[in-house]
């Protein structure tokens, strides 16, 4: 999902139940993937997140999720606190199938859990148990999993220097073989946010990405001789969602724009203002956290 290509852990194969130790716990920035299969007989199956593997009395849950296979399916996800289940978050969106591999991301943030399904953003849930007294990861029920992989992400990015609105020069004036990353949060009840690569002499931007969150459109288009072009808006998925931690990366390339989003490409962009080595500033403005923005 993310850059996958910190230290990595996996468990291949294991057997269901499966209750293991999570080595050095849980940090903002990991992420946990899980690589498995539904059964065609499944009922439910469920990947807990616990604080130690007692069973009498039971340990507590800090993240409980929870594929229901009844009727048109849901996700239930919970906490169990002594012994106790607190309110159930419901989530009616369904992406595992019976008889269908998955993949499953858990990215650990500092406030809450970030869970994506099969390369889609599925949900959000806000710690109510500390990380730190997360310490094992327990897997139950009808489920065949290939893999559990433990992805160190290194640390997170705390933002303190990126105020939004934000104009930043870039590292390089931009050039085939130019990539800007961007690091940052959906605000919880954000309309738009949008990123502009454009030049510091003129009023033109060559990539605009305007994300409108509340209506699910992703526009793109550039500013040129004093108008805008026309906008471009096909996007299989729409890739945000209130509340969300993303990294999103655009790749310069000789003829255009690539545009990943959480480690997902998204969209290409055919350039239309054609003297790259103009562009050199990057700036994003709206309804949006930005924690790290940096060029290369």
């Amino acid at each position: 999902m993310m850059s996958l290509d910190g230290p990595q852990k996996t468990i291949s194969n294991p057997i269901i139940p499966y209750v293991g130790t999570i080595h050095g716990g849980l940090v903002p920035g990991e992420l946990i993937v899980v690589h498995g299969t539904v059964p065609d007989d499944a009922d439910r199956f469920q990947v807990d997140l616990q604080c130690g593997s007692s069973i009498k009395p039971r340990a507590d849950v800090a993240f409980h999720f929870n594929p229901r296979f009844k009727r048109s399916g849901c996700i239930v996800c919970n906490t169990l606190e002594k012994e106790k289940w607190g309110w159930e978050e419901i989530t009616y969106e369904m992406p595992f199938q019976k008889g269908n591999s998955f993949e499953i991301v858990i990215m650990i943030l500092k406030d809450k859990f970030q869970v994506t399904v099969n390369k889609k953003h599925l949900l959000l849930y806000n710690h109510r148990i500390s990380l730190e007294r997360i310490d094992t990861l327990g897997i139950y029920g009808k489920v065949q999993i290939k893999t559990i992989g433990f992805v160190s992400n290194g640390e997170m990015p705390d933002g303190s220097q990126f105020e939004v609105p934000y104009v930043g020069k870039l590292d390089t004036a931009l050039h085939p073989g130019c990539t800007v990353a961007i690091k940052g949060e959906v605000n919880k009840n954000s309309k738009s946010f949008a990123i502009n690569l454009k030049s510091s002499d003129s009023k033109d931007i060559a990539l605009h990405l305007n994300l409108r969150v509340k209506n699910k459109v992703f526009v793109r288009n550039s500013y040129l001789h004093d108008s805008w072009g026309e906008e471009e808006k096909e996007v299989a998925n729409f890739p945000f969602s209130p509340g969300m931690y993303f990294e999103l990366i655009i790749f310069c390339d000789a003829h255009l724009f690539k545009v990943a989003i959480n480690g997902v490409h998204t969209l290409e962009y055919k350039h239309r203002f054609k003297q790259l080595e103009k562009i050199n500033v990057v700036e994003i403005i709206g309804d949006v956290q930005l924690l790290d923005v940096r060029s290369w």
